[in-house]
């Protein structure tokens, strides 16, 4: 094979052609290389970042959440405590009234009895004094006897 004058010109021309593309091609297209290099690592410490937030926020959102469930649970207890605390005072109230008016029941029962008994008395002296006259078969004279009448009254 022989190198002929093409050869060393086709080198020359591969050669200036090299020097050319290091100096003027590959210097930009390195740098938009590594910009873009760089942008990427950013994006990807940017995410990074943002996924220890979301963490961070996912976290804190986890206590409020537990810390809104507690107090929930503190207010249905304290709910719970107070219509039990209702209750018993309904209870309380109702065991008063019930008692007021059985003691007023009391009363009037108390009352419907001396009643009775004061009409009992009457009827019995009505009765002590017919028997009287029909045994003696003369008029007893009530009013000259009303003291007794009421004397025996009392003891029955």
């Amino acid at each position: 094979m022989t190198i002929n004058l093409t050869i060393v010109g086709q080198l020359i021309a591969l050669v200036m052609f090299v020097l050319f593309c290091m100096k003027y091609v590959w210097p930009p297209l390195t740098a938009a290389m590594q910009a873009r290099q760089k942008a990427l690592a950013d994006g990807l410490q940017k995410a990074a970042a943002a996924e220890r937030q979301l963490e961070e926020a996912s976290s804190a959102a986890s206590e409020e959440l537990d810390e809104a469930k507690k107090q929930a649970a503190e207010l249905i207890a304290q709910a719970s405590r107070r219509a039990n605390q209702i209750v018993e005072e309904a209870k309380n109230a109702a065991v008063e009234e019930a008692n007021r008016i059985k003691a007023g029941a009391q009363a009037e029962i108390e009352q419907e009895v001396n009643r009775a008994r004061e009409a009992l008395r009457s009827k019995v002296s009505d009765l002590a004094i017919e028997g009287a006259e029909k045994i003696l078969e003369k008029s007893v004279d009530r009013d000259a006897h009303q003291d007794m009448l009421h004397k025996l009254a009392a003891q029955l």
